[in-house]
């Protein structure tokens, strides 16, 4: 059965609309009207079509961005399954749509090209980012000029060349907080660009707190099983047309097994999450008596709130060791030492050699950043026995 390309779909008028509901059947309303159960993988690259002239006419739509109906004509303009997935997406953010891209880095890629080809081309950014993502900024590669400001001073910052104001909320690798809302209407009118990696629309919806376009590393909580790789912005339609417009042209498609895999995540991404952030939750709070964590950085826990309620900041702590932070990646035997994160098992990184190598080391330091951070990603493994690999490796690291 031939799937179009056209207008994102969007869930039916049904009287539960919790996330937990949404993220199971957000892109997938109309799958028993088609006598489906999965979502259909379309893995085409080209589509057949009789009618020449129609076709010249679609591109001349898709071609600026628009969505229209019809077949896609060629892969790099659109998919079905990937459609599918940037609509759940949408749904679960609270946008009009999104845009799927190959990476996450693609993705930001996108949205600085969109505004310098706006003539917009300086950006304000609150650091600490992503260490690529701060790299790609500070370059000046794609033609953009960056001025990296405290929350607080951003808007004094802008310039009336100012397309876009960067955020992370929370930081990576920091885990720093940023009032969304406080910082959308300081620097209104310019877009705010929050990437949403680390808290996903479980534990936060930027767009609903002002901001204009929401990034997620795809690759992270939304696929959730280290197995795929994407990039995708959450916004308003209009915007979501140029970003569509520079997709086309640059090539920067998300594969449509991607989709289909990314599709698939979302849709027990509230599950883990939420169980990976309570057990978070838990171990920060025991990381921060270890004689051997200097200070441990999750949100929530210098406001000395119980486990319980600790567990809306997310599945991601930050902790800086006393002793020797590369004696406790090599130690450590339950949980994965490697970069990236969000995946159903516990990975745990040294952000200044890799994540954030990138970075000047001057840059890494005034962003709070230090050679004795570590960085982990919890999973869904028992709480008790990755604590128990945690202490070893802590303690190996102090001999």
């Amino acid at each position: 059965m031939t799937q179009r390309l056209s207008a994102p779909l969007t869930h039916r008028d049904v009287p539960t609309a919790a996330l937990a509901t949404r993220a199971v059947h957000a892109g997938r309303d109309d799958l028993a009207d088609l006598g489906l159960h999965a979502a259909p993988l379309d893995l085409s690259t080209t589509y057949p079509s009789r009618d020449s002239r129609g076709e010249a006419a679609r591109l001349d739509v898709l071609g600026t961005g628009e969505l229209c109906s019809g077949p896609p004509v060629y892969a790099r303009i659109g998919n079905p399954t990937v459609a599918r997935f940037e609509s759940a997406l949408a749904e679960l953010e609270g946008c009009e749509a999104a845009v799927a891209f190959a990476s996450g880095m693609a993705a930001l890629t996108a949205c600085l090209l969109a505004a310098v080809n706006a003539g917009k081309p300086h950006v304000v950014a609150v650091r600490p980012l992503y260490g690529s993502s701060d790299h790609l900024i500070a370059s000046g590669l794609l033609g953009n000029e960056v001025t990296f400001a405290e929350p607080e001073k951003a808007a004094v910052a802008l310039r009336p060349d100012t397309g876009l104001v960067i955020v992370e909320s929370p930081a990576n690798p920091t885990l720093n907080e940023v009032d969304l809302r406080a910082l959308a209407e300081a620097c209104a009118p310019v877009p705010v660009l929050a990437d949403n990696t680390f808290a996903t629309p479980v534990l936060q919806r930027p767009a609903t707190l002002g901001a204009r376009l929401v990034l997620h590393s795809a690759t992270k909580f939304l696929g959730g099983h280290g197995d795929v790789l994407g990039g995708v912005v959450a916004c308003d339609e209009e915007y979501a047309r140029t970003l569509r417009q520079l997709r086309f042209l640059t090539g920067a498609v998300l594969h449509p097994l991607a989709g289909y895999l990314l599709l698939r995540g979302l849709s027990t991404l509230p599950l883990r999450v939420r169980a990976a952030s309570a057990t978070a939750a838990q171990l920060a709070n025991r990381l921060a008596g270890h004689p051997a964590v200097a200070r441990v950085h999750y949100p929530g826990l210098d406001r000395q709130r119980p486990a319980a309620q600790m567990a809306s900041g997310g599945a991601l702590v930050s902790f800086e060791t006393t002793g020797d932070p590369h004696a406790v990646i090599g130690a450590v035997r339950l949980i994965t030492p490697a970069v990236s994160l969000g995946s159903v098992d516990t990975l745990l990184q040294h952000p200044a050699s890799i994540s954030h190598h990138i970075m000047d080391a001057q840059d890494r330091a005034a962003t709070g950043i230090s050679d004795r951070l570590l960085r982990m990603s919890v999973g869904l493994e028992d709480a008790e026995d990755l604590w128990n690999d945690l202490d070893q490796a802590l303690y190996a690291s102090i001999g």
